[in-house]
């Protein structure tokens, strides 16, 4: 991985952008987008549930999406690399997690992927969740937690040391992470829209919604500073000099990339899509493995 100009923060190569492992290994391009998100969206789940600082949060996801351009989703899971990176992040942001409250909660947000995606019929207990599955519309699902000294807590803690340890002996021990926001705050009092109604926060939100996309990993953050504003000042119609991302030191043709990654996040998606990227993250490098035998040993 490559530095850049504004920071000794760590970028994904060419070689690595054009293709990265999970590909190499024959994940199509579309699944693995789609397994990143959903694995962003269990780390901010988690995050919120653990009352987590929100730039530890953010550089949890930073972290979690430059490792799948070190490693492929054939040989982790989804799940283990997400709690991982909470763990090491709530360290680097000195706002350190209980190691058995952060399992705890990974249980069940799994446990409630699982019951979301399982048949009614099959069982009173979905498979592999702790959600009952025997309910009415007066009676929510209940979840029935893991047991204090349950064998799948001691392999949950095991995957989670070793995807803490994975994530930094893969990235070579380079895990500073420098977040845009307040580089965006900056851009705005230059353009002289701080004081917008809206507009800021709606910078704010295309910032946080831009860690489910790789675009923290493939871009300095001035580029991803600019494609919030120019996001945001569209959707509010509010109209910008011309040239102004120059000012900032921003390629046009970037921001409009940066950008173009953000709005995939919103397109509409199938309910057989989510199930199966939801089964394949929930399942780990196993499901990904067996998913990969059934195409064939691979996807074009």
């Amino acid at each position: 991985m490559s530095g850049n100009s504004y920071t000794l923060q760590p970028l994904a190569s060419l070689s690595q952008i054009k293709e990265t492992p999970s590909r190499t290994d024959g994940i199509p391009s579309e699944l693995e987008e789609d397994l990143r998100a959903y694995g962003c969206k269990l780390i901010q789940q988690a995050g919120l549930l653990l009352k987590q600082k929100q730039v530890a949060m953010a550089t949890a996801q930073v972290l979690f999406q430059r490792f799948w351009y070190v490693t492929s989703m054939k040989q982790f899971g989804i799940g283990d690399i997400g709690m991982g990176a909470l763990y090491l992040a709530s360290k680097l942001e000195e706002c350190p997690i209980r190691m058995r409250d952060l399992i705890n909660v990974y249980d069940l947000l799994l446990s409630r992927a699982r019951y979301h995606i399982s048949s009614p019929s099959s069982s009173s207990l979905a498979s592999g969740s702790r959600f009952s599955l025997e309910h009415s519309a007066l009676a929510p699902p209940v979840y029935i937690p893991m047991p204090y000294f349950a064998p799948e807590f001691y392999d949950l803690k095991d995957a989670l040391v070793v995807a803490e340890m994975q994530i930094l002996k893969r990235l070579g021990f380079n895990v500073h992470v420098q977040l845009p926001y307040g580089t965006m705050v900056n851009y705005l009092q230059v353009l002289g829209l701080a004081g917008h109604e809206q507009v800021p926060q709606s910078c704010w939100d295309y910032l946080n919604d831009a860690l489910q996309a790789p675009v923290y990993a493939l871009f300095p953050f001035p580029t991803l500073a600019c494609a919030s504003i120019l996001l945001s000042t569209r959707h509010h119609d509010v109209s910008l000099p011309s040239g102004w991302h120059d000012l900032f030191d921003a390629e046009y043709d970037d921001v409009m990339a940066v950008a173009g990654y953000i709005m995939r996040l919103y397109r509409e998606r199938s309910e057989e899509d989510k199930k199966r990227w939801i089964h394949l993250a929930i399942g780990g490098k196993k499901a990904v493995r067996k998913w990969l035998e059934d195409q064939g040993g691979g996807a074009s």
